[in-house]
């Protein structure tokens, strides 16, 4: 039997997490004392940032049965976002992670997610999505580097998507700590992203995985190891992204400026939020990069990992102070 998605455009499937972030500016973790809570993970973290536009999403993953666990099952209903189908472990605990506070760079961070129920998913749980709706699946190497049980399971459902004609997202958000080998993630990550179509490193991320530090080339890599992929953006941070559409010449997306960074965590969710709610706006490509740049700048703003992502009517403020075309 299917249960019901009620209808959601997008379905996205990772391990929530809950972070406490330091709000002592250049403290370390050791050293600060005062911490603010938040929930986060990258796959949450893009079903947040689409709900506050508006869009209908599903997100598939578990939580334990424990404080942590139910903070983050009201959060996404606070949040709008479908959690039907969050299981609720009472054998493994909700994931978390500490976050530095820094006012230049990037933050210090450090985890606890070993064995946690995210890791420890029942694979029951694609049994019971309907896929009849969606039209785009948002997913994440981070999934799938958490357990071998997890990575088949996530082979499953990008399959099951491809089998409805859903658009297929990889983002590879590279987490080295979780796999048993540098040599096993980039092989594991490059076969994953043959079943996407549409690819999303970094640049340093393109570089670990290809070998290639030129941002075309690393681009060139992905849309030849397989006919799936028809697109590879390449995040470049603030300097924008690289457009590479399959038979077209590539093309580069300025960055949008902002005069505060507070935190960079979260800015390439962001950046994958306003790629997809682009792309489900009927928007073109080039656009729908231009949004993903403005979102990744606007997640920089704020100290938790998606509280800066934008409601419609801040995305269009946005847009009009920076003189950037809708």
């Amino acid at each position: 039997m299917t249960t019901s998605m009620s209808g959601a455009e997008v379905v996205t499937i990772g391990e929530p997490l809950a972070v406490f972030a330091a709000t002592e500016p250049n403290v370390s973790l050791v050293a600060a004392q005062r911490f603010q809570k938040f929930v986060a993970g990258a796959e949450l973290n893009v079903a947040v940032g689409l709900a506050r536009l508006g869009h209908s999403v599903s997100y598939v993953s578990a939580v334990g049965q424990d404080p942590l666990g139910q903070f983050i099952l009201d959060q996404l209903q606070a949040a709008h976002v479908d959690h039907q189908h969050v299981q609720v472990s009472a054998d493994y605990w909700t994931g978390f992670y500490l976050k530095q506070r820094v006012t230049q760079g990037d933050p210090a961070t450090y985890y606890y997610r070993k064995n946690s129920a995210a890791a420890n998913l029942d694979p029951q749980v694609l049994a019971s999505l309907d896929l009849t709706h969606v039209k785009l699946g948002h997913l994440s190497g981070i999934f799938a580097a958490l357990s071998t049980n997890d990575q088949a399971i996530y082979r499953e459902l990008n399959r099951r998507l491809l089998a409805v004609g859903a658009t297929v997202v990889f983002d590879p958000n590279l987490r080295p700590t979780l796999w048993p080998s540098r040599a096993e993630m980039c092989r594991v990550t490059n076969q994953l992203a043959r079943d996407a179509q549409i690819v999303l490193p970094g640049l340093n991320e393109g570089t670990i995985l290809t070998g290639e530090a030129d941002p075309v080339a690393i681009a060139d890599f992905y849309l030849q190891q397989s006919t799936v992929t028809q697109v590879v953006i390449v995040k470049l941070g603030a300097a924008g992204a690289l457009l590479k559409v399959r038979g077209q010449a590539a093309q580069r997306v300025p960055g949008v400026h902002v005069d505060s960074v507070v935190d960079t965590v979260g800015a390439g969710d962001g950046f994958a939020v306003g790629l997809i709610s682009g792309l489900l706006a009927g928007v073109p490509i080039t656009a729908a990069v231009q949004r993903a740049c403005a979102i990744g700048a606007l997640a920089v703003t704020t100290p938790g990992d998606n509280d800066g992502y934008p409601t419609p009517a801040q995305l269009t403020r946005f847009y009009r102070e920076h003189h950037l075309e809708a």
